[in-house]
């Protein structure tokens, strides 16, 4: 077993993450569907994430009092500047993670599942690593291990 400080830490990490978790989550689809041209409406965002629009109202309410959205009304959401920075963060380690998952061999569609949730888990040493493997060709060496039959 690790020692109680080192398992500790690895606890209040995952816990200070589940506390973000969900609000990147918000921030980064408003985010995503700023910059596809669309307004970010309740509604939108409640069929996105798949969950109510009184959930989403909720979460509004509170990510406005955390000054990272307005809303104006019959006009959507906005990010504000902090917003924008949350979300622009996590869309990054959200890419990171998900080119690491495509290099190993993970299908789009499964890396990109994978790295919505795992996004807001990976350290900080981690996500650097996982920069480094993909810099230094991890994709091409995975590529020329798998087995004959699988690849492409």
């Amino acid at each position: 077993m690790p020692d109680p400080r080192t398992q500790s830490a690895g606890f209040e990490q995952a816990r200070q993450s589940r506390k973000t978790a969900l609000v990147e989550d918000y921030v980064e689809l408003i985010a995503d569907l700023l910059h596809d041209g669309q307004e970010a409406r309740q509604v939108d965002i409640a069929q996105r994430l798949g969950v109510s629009q009184p959930t989403v109202a909720k979460m509004l309410c509170r990510l406005e009092a955390d000054g990272l959205v307005t809303r104006r009304p019959y006009r959507g959401i906005f990010l504000t500047e902090a917003g924008e920075k949350m979300a622009a963060d996590s869309q990054a380690r959200h890419h990171i993670v998900e080119t690491f998952l495509r290099a190993l061999g993970i299908s789009e569609k499964n890396a990109g599942i994978d790295a919505e949730g795992m996004e807001h888990y990976v350290g900080e040493e981690t996500l650097a690593a996982f920069e480094r493997a993909i810099r230094a060709g991890i994709a091409e060496f995975m590529d020329t291990r798998a087995a004959p039959e699988t690849r492409k």
